[in-house]
C-alpha cells in the first residue's frame, strides 16, 4: 500500500471517528427515550428491553402535535421571509449600483455584529405596544430578517455570471423576471443550504420565546421545560420531546441534502 493511500485511510478514519463522536449524543438522546422509565438512569448503550412509555407519558403531559405544528409555523415563517429578504438584498447590492452602496451594505455587517439580547428589550416594548405578548406572530416578527443571510446570498450572487443578466436583458425581461427565472434557478443549491440553515437556527431558538412567551407550552424548545421541576428533572418524557423535536429538522436534511452538497462544493469552484 502507497503512502498517499495510507494517508487517505488515514484521514478517512479521522472524519468516520469524528462523525461517530459527533452523532453519539444524539444517538444516547434517542436511546434514553426508548428505556423503561425505571431504567432511564442506566448507562447500558443499547436499551433493552425497549419501551414507548416515555412518548407516551410525554403526550399526556403535553400536546406534542400543537407544540410541533407551532415551532413549525413559526421556524417556517422565520426562513422563508429571511430567506426571500436575503434574495432581494443580495440581488441588489451585486447587480446594482447606487449611491451609499457600500455604506449600506457595512451597515449589514454592523448589524450582524450587534447580539440579539442588544435589540431584545426595544423589540419587547415594541411587541407589547402592539399587544402581540404571548402569540406566536410575535416570537417570529423580530427574525423575519437576517443580516448574516444578506451576507451569505450576497457571496453567491456576486460570483453569479453577469453574462447571463446581460444576455436577458437584451432578450427585453425586466429585473423581476431575471430575477425569478435565470438567478433563482441556478442558485438552487445555495438557497437549499441556506434555508436549511436559517430553519434549523430558528427552529432550535429558546431564548427569544422564552422572553415572548409567557406560557410554557408555545414552542417545542419551551414545552420541555414542563419536565422540569424543584423536586427533579422527568429525563424520560424530556428525551422523549426532545428526540420528536429533532425529527422534523432530520427529515429536512435528508430531503434537501443533495442540493446542500452541491453548494459546497460549487462554492468551492472558481
Amino acid at each position: 500500500m502507497t503512502i498517499d493511500r495510507l494517508r487517505g485511510l488515514g484521514s478517512h478514519l479521522l472524519l468516520a471517528g469524528t462523525a461517530l463522536l459527533c452523532a453519539f449524543p444524539i444517538y444516547w438522546l434517542f436511546a434514553t427515550s426508548l428505556r423503561r422509565p425505571s431504567d432511564v438512569m442506566s448507562l447500558s448503550p443499547i436499551p433493552w428491553p425497549l419501551s414507548v412509555d416515555n412518548y407516551t407519558d410525554a403526550a399526556r403531559k403535553v400536546d406534542v402535535a400543537q407544540l410541533i405544528a407551532n415551532t413549525f409555523a413559526v421556524a417556517l415563517l422565520s426562513a422563508s421571509a429571511q430567506l426571500l429578504i436575503a434574495l432581494l438584498a443580495s440581488y441588489a447590492f451585486a447587480m446594482y449600483t447606487f449611491p451609499l452602496q457600500r455604506v449600506l451594505y457595512l451597515g449589514f455587517v454592523g448589524i450582524w455584529l450587534v447580539p440579539f439580547q442588544v435589540t431584545m428589550l426595544p423589540n419587547y416594548v415594541l411587541l407589547n405596544r402592539l399587544g402581540l405578548i404571548d402569540t406566536l406572530v410575535g416570537v417570529a416578527l423580530p427574525t423575519l430578517c437576517s443580516a448574516l443571510a444578506v451576507l451569505l446570498m450576497r457571496q453567491h450572487m456576486a460570483a453569479f455570471p453577469k453574462e447571463l443578466v446581460a444576455a436577458a436583458k437584451i432578450d427585453g425581461r425586466s429585473s423581476w423576471s431575471i430575477l425569478w427565472t435565470v438567478v433563482v434557478p441556478n442558485l438552487r443549491p445555495a438557497l437549499a443550504a441556506l434555508a436549511i440553515l436559517l430553519f434549523i437556527n430558528s427552529w432550535n431558538e429558546y431564548f427569544w420565546p422564552a422572553v415572548v412567551m409567557r406560557r410554557s407550552n408555545g414552542v417545542l424548545q419551551l414545552g420541555l421545560r414542563s419536565f422540569m421541576g424543584t423536586e427533579g428533572d422527568d429525563w424520560g418524557p424530556m428525551m422523549a420531546l426532545a428526540g420528536l423535536a429533532c425529527l422534523p429538522v432530520l427529515v429536512l436534511y435528508l430531503l434537501l441534502q443533495r442540493h446542500i452538497v452541491n453548494a459546497f462544493v460549487r462554492s468551492g469552484l472558481k
